[in-house]
């Protein structure tokens, strides 16, 4: 939770607190709603005790803004304020059968049969799927919508709801981009689409209300910002590219957490995807302005892979480690790692894929190994950024960069190499920077400009190819050949085996 100069965009303050996963079954993530809140309220209150320590007011603070995890789902009930169950997170795969069912039923079995309305495809990744899945398997859910006491949101309108009253007169918002993660939001119209509800099956009268991205939508009722504004609200990924200054149609920005997201903003006209990407909106500054929207394509394995190269094979002992690894071997020497564990997303969208490490010889070690995961991270932002390129018709000349792994060096002119155009990173977590520009911008707290001019200026530094491009295409069609390979794993196989018994080997 930093706290920022809205004149110099600086972090003045800040606190963070991990919050727990909880996997009960291979494929389910979880988290608990009420975690989730009480580490924005310790956050809230460690960052105003630490503002106290430099003697700054905390009168100084004008607005608050909320980013969230997109997509992580919660439902709750409005008289006691409690969650009728764990959050349901982004990646989480427990839908795949209530994807099928959906698409089963759809015309032609069209897994972009709702794309025209929503940009989306159906997919296990998107709220409706997920809250779906709840009224379906969870009794205490379905009970709580029949006698009219659920609430459902994303992460940001369970925060909001929270932060300004619960209870207590809390208000159940949610803003136009995370609103249209949920595949039942019309990109359009900017609102909640009667049609797309019938569709899942899901009561309107549960959903919150859709605000812009910057407006007072409340103010805080407890805590030691107690009466302050809550006036921004975008989903991480949106903050992000805000945060990024990305304002200008054609300016992009891909973040490396766990995953890997690339939005390129579009301007104020949807761009319709041939390629597999997801048409989303960007943000919608000021509820008199005009929707911005984006091109996105999502990898979900970025920095996983690097944790799972630490923990599940001990490989590495720490996330910093793999630097060294990788740089000591210089290449992969042929080995391509598609760490394709929760299927691969954009462009293929393809559920059945599973990771696969091939091109192995006896020279291989882990040094090279660690080498191609950190290359399956830039080829997979490759793979987004060509989609984007044939989308819209106008090749991308830079791209900006955030998230945990951008301070990897070799990873960031590794990524310059494999794009074959420059990667400008900014010093400072822009998703934060992002809401919190939002919120100061809304009307009624108006600290912070937006306009062109009073952007400020921020330090960045750029990572220029080095790479002959002809290498650089040898490797990523090598990539492509792998991951062709990891494709069509997952598929429902008869129990016997069709070639032959071998229960007889002896």
């Amino acid at each position: 939770s930093p706290v920022f100069n809205a004149r110099t965009a600086e972090v003045v303050s800040q606190h963070q607190v991990e919050i727990t996963q909880f996997f009960p079954k291979e494929g389910w993530v979880e988290e608990d709603p009420k975690e989730i809140i009480q580490s924005v309220y310790d956050c809230i209150e460690r960052t105003c005790e630490k503002l106290g320590q430099l003697n700054i007011d905390l009168s100084n603070i004008k607005a608050v803004g909320v980013t969230n995890q997109r997509e992580t789902t919660v439902v709750w009930d409005k008289g006691t304020g409690e969650p009728l169950y764990n959050a349901l997170v982004w990646l989480d795969l427990r839908t795949q059968s209530t994807v099928e069912r959906l698409i089963n039923k759809s015309p032609g079995k069209n897994k972009n049969h709702l794309k025209p309305k929503t940009g989306l495809p159906i997919s296990t990744y998107f709220s409706a799927v997920k809250l779906r899945w709840l009224l379906d398997n969870v009794e205490e859910v379905r009970r709580a919508v029949e006698e009219d006491r659920a609430m459902f949101g994303t992460v940001d309108s369970w925060i909001i709801w929270c932060l300004s009253g619960n209870t207590d007169g809390g208000v159940h918002i949610t803003d136009v981009s995370n609103a249209s993660r949920t595949l039942l939001f019309n990109i359009h119209t900017l609102d909640w689409d009667l049609e797309l509800c019938r569709y899942f099956d899901v009561p309107m009268d549960i959903l919150p209300k859709v605000r812009s991205s910057s407006e007072i939508y409340g103010c805080m009722k407890s805590s030691s910002l107690s009466g302050v504004p809550i006036s921004g609200c975008l989903g991480d990924q949106s903050a992000a590219l805000v945060g990024q200054m990305c304002f200008k149609e054609g300016h992009a920005k891909n973040t490396y957490g766990t995953g890997c997201f690339l939005l390129r903003n579009t301007g104020s006209k949807p761009v319709k995807s041939e390629h597999g990407l997801l048409t989303t909106v960007a943000y919608q500054l000021g509820r008199d302005q005009p929707a911005c929207y984006a091109l996105e394509g999502s990898v979900a394995i970025a920095g996983a892979v690097v944790r799972w190269l630490k923990d599940n094979m001990g490989i590495v002992k720490s996330t910093a480690e793999i630097e060294k690894l990788a740089a000591a071997a210089g290449s992969s020497y042929g080995c391509y790692f598609v760490p394709a564990f929760s299927g691969l997303y954009a462009p293929y969208w393809e559920p059945s894929a599973r990771g696969i490490i091939c091109g192995l010889t006896q020279f291989t070690n882990k040094n090279h190994l660690a080498f191609a995961a950190l290359e399956a991270v830039c080829f997979q932002t490759r793979e987004i950024l060509d989609a984007m390129n044939q989308d819209s018709g106008v090749p991308l000349d830079q791209l900006w960069v955030d998230g945990g792994m951008t301070s990897n060096r070799l990873l960031m002119q590794l990524q310059a190499d494999i794009l074959c155009i420059p990667v400008g990173k900014r010093s400072y977590t822009s998703t934060a920077l992002g809401v919190a520009m939002a919120a100061g911008a809304a009307e009624g707290v108006n600290v912070w400009d937006l306009t062109t001019d009073h952007l400020p200026q921020v330090v960045s530094e750029t990572f220029v190819p080095q790479i002959n491009p002809n290498e650089s295409e040898f490797r990523f069609s090598r990539w492509k050949k792998a991951v062709q390979k990891a494709m069509n794993w997952e598929t429902i196989e008869p129990a016997s085996l069709s070639n032959g018994n071998l229960g007889n080997a002896t």
